[in-house]
């Protein structure tokens, strides 16, 4: 059954939202650190386990890496070639 646009809306939905769309609009550039945990929780009044979990799709969908310590980067397009060669 499709969800109804008046369907509750998952608090973690409205963070990954957000982000993947500035990401897609290139206000956050690839190589780019997006927000912290602590930012996230200011800027949409969440939790800060809903920002991580937001942040934790967007990692599983291939948008961004997470540097322990550093933070966590928008992952740029694959450079031309790299991988086209797997298994040869």
């Amino acid at each position: 059954m499709p969800e109804s646009p008046s369907a509750p809306h998952a608090p973690y939905m409205t963070v990954l939202d957000a982000l993947a769309a500035e990401i897609k609009a290139g206000k956050i550039k690839p190589g780019e650190k997006i927000p912290s945990e602590a930012e996230l929780v200011q800027r949409f009044g969440v939790a800060r386990m809903t920002a991580r979990r937001a942040v934790g799709v967007l990692r599983e969908r291939g948008l961004v890496r997470t540097e322990w310590g550093k933070g966590t980067f928008v992952v740029g397009p694959e450079p031309a070639g790299e991988g086209e060669h797997q298994g040869d």
